[in-house]
């Protein structure tokens, strides 16, 4: 199985939008957030950078980082999402070193990922801590009561 990781195109975005709306961890209202970021990419109005996988020209994933506002070499990993039947195929591995690769050639030294306490993410946490991020804060109900937000970091290079 290759996987082929490129710039997300407008051609895309019906696929893209399928895959978010196949998570179920996510809300209707993160989808509508996940679509009005992709249209800021597509409108190239936003710093956001959208790479899509695919296997055999099938869209299987994305993900959209972007530098952090404000800072000197920080970057974000905003969203990721692979389709549910083609989770555990290495693509969010693809993805996410391939973001990882881009971003250290950007001469980060810093990723943040943002995510939630809430049990249907655990093997999302899972899969960040596998792959060298650490959680470094978590601030109790900031979602909602009971769902805290959780943020992890990667320091690259030095």
């Amino acid at each position: 199985m290759v996987i082929k990781i490129r710039r997300m195109a407008h051609r895309d975005k019906p696929e893209v939008m399928k895959i978010l709306n196949s998570i179920r961890e996510f809300m209707p209202s993160e989808v509508a957030v996940a679509e009005e970021v992709i249209d800021d990419y597509l409108a190239k109005s936003g710093d956001y950078i959208i790479n899509v996988a695919e296997i055999n020209i099938t869209l299987v994933g994305y993900i959209c980082y972007g530098r952090t506002p404000l800072t000197e070499s920080t970057w974000d990993i905003y969203w990721m999402a692979v389709l549910p039947d083609k989770q555990n195929q290495g693509i969010g591995r693809s993805l996410l070193s391939s973001a990882e690769k881009e971003i250290g050639r950007a001469g980060a030294r810093l990723i943040i990922i943002e995510t939630s306490s809430k049990a249907e993410y655990e093997k999302t946490r899972r899969f960040h801590l596998h792959h060298g991020y650490c959680e470094i804060c978590r601030i109790p109900d900031f979602y909602a009561s009971g769902d805290d937000k959780l943020i992890l970091i990667k320091r690259l290079g030095k």
